[in-house]
């Protein structure tokens, strides 16, 4: 086992250690991997397996249900991470660790095999518990206690995240877009391994920081503070700690319906097109860059505006801005709630992209607000011997939060009705158009083709008004008013698909006067269409559905109760700052700047010696 090192380097970069951006970097690029396959992810999991490039062909709430369990997992992973870090191996080993198992599970995820799915996502879960809180760990260590330069520091390793998000979601997007899933899962990889090579390289950067101290060659000093009970102060300031941890629940939980809700509803009800030669429209997963866009350009704003707030003498806790920023958050579902409704105005209608603009942007001055706060208020509250723990459980948290976000965007999404196409090719087609997609031809090559896409086994659509009359419910053609009725069959009986949507659509007064509408997704099934021999003959496929009216409805309650809830909570929260500052017993009141001309030293004073 080794030993904490006490060589320090005392170089700098403006006005920092070189070491954080040393960091930065391998953040950048792990933050690029991990992004760049969270932007893709649930829109893979949902895209049909009849698809020219194919997904898992899985519902919104199937899609979302695994979307909220992974990225729970993720963060979950940070305490045996932390753990492993503080008892075994030292946060440096288990950042290489982690980096790693990351390497090899975002390779796996690139091959197009299910099994390749579920292991490459296994991998990357115990990755990033090993690599995620460790890093954040390090970046404290590089700073003593009461330097002021540790909220700029985090911010600054927090830019690099984000930058490495606001490239994935572009280039990751845009390659998954048009050359495939695998191929985007396939890149996130490669900058991960970019990540690894840059934390190797910079090693003598990082002397002294993220040392294992324990084991049979740790100090004397060293092993009676591992034992030692936390004191009064201390396990006061674990309490706040702990509840900040939920803050950083409620935070999560409302932020990453960015990942999921907000994707499916960008890609299916934001007018994304744009009209260019080159990109008809702008693929939904590029959204996902919005965030890490808007806090690169406002990152230093808002960490300059705290210090200046500070300076004026105001209330700048750390709790304070949190409290703000989830306030600030979740009045950007605010623009969800005016997207939800101009996209409802009119039927089959979408709403324009400035919604998603908007709240993206505060979201994003709302996580500016909390997230480097939160990591930086860890460092300054936990104690030593348990720092990568403590930092494990606030990842945690963070994964909690976004298990949370997953149930909330699963409550978002209908159950669909669903049925079965009982007509032929023939008789469907005076429903359907002709559209140009992307198909396979003969030498395998992917060739742009216009066709009825039933003849190419793909999914089609027919818009309809739905409304019941004598006991049975009538589907007619929105466009031209003719009869859908022959061309499916929904399950009949008490407990069918029929009996409950005719009393769903009586509970609303629907009638032929005031009909409600649905878009009827006619999809092959996925095993029959690997069947070479079946190709184009307009059979086995089935139909679903939900009534658009009832799913608006379900995306605007949901909108508005995260914007009640998180500003409710931000301002509860407000109302016992003072009690919970004085469990921190000043641990924020000590701040002071550093001189620039004075050398950093490092968090462990043992090793400044």
């Amino acid at each position: 086992m080794s030993t904490a090192t006490k060589e320090v380097h005392h170089n700098e970069l403006l006005g920092h250690p070189i070491g954080l951006f040393i960091l930065f970097f391998t953040e950048m690029w792990e933050r690029f991997s991990y992004y760049g396959m969270r932007g893709i992810l649930v829109l893979y999991m949902a895209t049909s397996a009849t698809a020219i490039d194919p997904g898992l062909g899985w519902s919104n709430k199937d899609a979302i249900w695994l979307y909220g369990w992974y990225t729970m997992l993720v963060y979950v992973a940070s305490i045996p991470g932390g753990w492993i870090a503080d008892k075994f191996l030292g946060q440096k080993k288990t950042v290489m660790l982690g980096g790693l198992l990351l390497c090899f599970g975002h390779g796996i995820l690139a091959i197009p095999q299910s099994w390749a799915f579920f292991t490459g996502l296994g991998l990357i879960i115990l990755g990033v518990g090993g690599l995620k809180p460790n890093i954040s760990t390090m970046v404290g260590g590089l700073y003593k206690e009461g330097d002021i330069r540790r909220d700029s520091g985090f911010t600054i390793f927090y830019i690099g995240i984000n930058v490495g998000a606001f490239l994935a979601s572009i280039t990751v997007g845009l390659v998954a877009y048009y050359y495939g899933w695998h191929y985007g899962f396939g890149l996130a990889g490669i900058g991960m391994l970019l990540g690894q090579i840059v934390f190797f390289w910079g090693q003598k950067f990082l002397k002294g920081v993220g040392e294992f101290t324990g084991g049979s060659q740790a100090t004397e000093a060293e092993r009676l503070a591992s034992k030692r009970p936390l004191s009064k102060i201390e396990k006061d300031r674990v309490i706040v700690l702990l509840i900040s941890f939920l803050i950083v629940v409620v935070f999560w939980g409302a932020f990453e319906q960015a990942g999921g809700l907000m994707n499916l509803y960008t890609d299916a009800k934001v007018d994304r097109n744009i009209g260019l030669s080159w990109l008809q429209e702008i693929p939904a997963a590029v959204f996902q860059s919005l965030n890490a866009g808007y806090i690169i350009i406002f990152g230093t704003i808002i960490g300059g505006f705290w210090i200046w707030w500070k300076k004026s003498g105001r209330e700048s806790s750390s709790l304070f801005k949190m409290a703000i920023g989830t306030i600030i958050m979740g009045l950007g579902y605010v623009f969800m709630m005016f997207a939800s409704q101009e996209a409802s105005s009119e039927t089959f209608g979408k709403a324009a992209m400035m919604w998603i603009f908007l709240a993206y942007l505060f979201h994003t001055i709302g996580e500016l607000c909390t997230s480097p706060v939160s990591l930086s208020f860890i460092t300054k509250l936990a104690p030593l011997k348990y720092a990568s723990i403590m930092m494990g459980v606030y990842f945690a948290a963070t994964g909690f939060g976004n298990k949370l976000a997953g149930t909330i965007g699963e409550s978002s999404q209908l159950e669909s009705f669903s049925g079965t196409m009982v007509v032929s090719k023939q008789e469907v087609l005076p429903f359907i158009s002709k559209e140009t997609f992307k198909i396979k031809n003969d030498k395998k090559e992917v060739v742009d083709t216009t066709d009825y896409p039933i003849n190419e086994d793909k999914n089609f659509s027919i818009k309809a008004t739905v409304y019941p009359e004598n006991g049975q419910v009538v589907f007619n053609d929105f466009e031209t008013g003719k009869n859908l009725n022959g061309l499916f069959e929904l399950a009949q009986g008490d407990d069918s698909n029929t009996h409950q949507l005719l009393e769903e659509l009586k509970e609303n007064n629907v009638s032929e006067a005031n009909p409600y509408h649905a878009r009827l997704v006619f999809e092959k099934d996925k095993d029959k269409a690997q069947i070479v021999e079946n190709k184009g003959d307009g059979k086995d496929y089935g139909v679903s559905f939900v009534l658009e009216e009832e799913q608006s409805e379900q995306e605007y309650a949901t909108f508005m109760w995260l914007t009640i809830f998180t500003v409710a909570f931000g301002l509860l929260l407000l109302l016992f700052l003072k009690k919970l500052k004085k469990l921190t017993h000043g641990a924020e009141d000590n701040e002071h700047e550093i001189l620039e001309q004075e050398q950093y030293e490092l968090a462990n004073p043992e090793l400044n010696d």
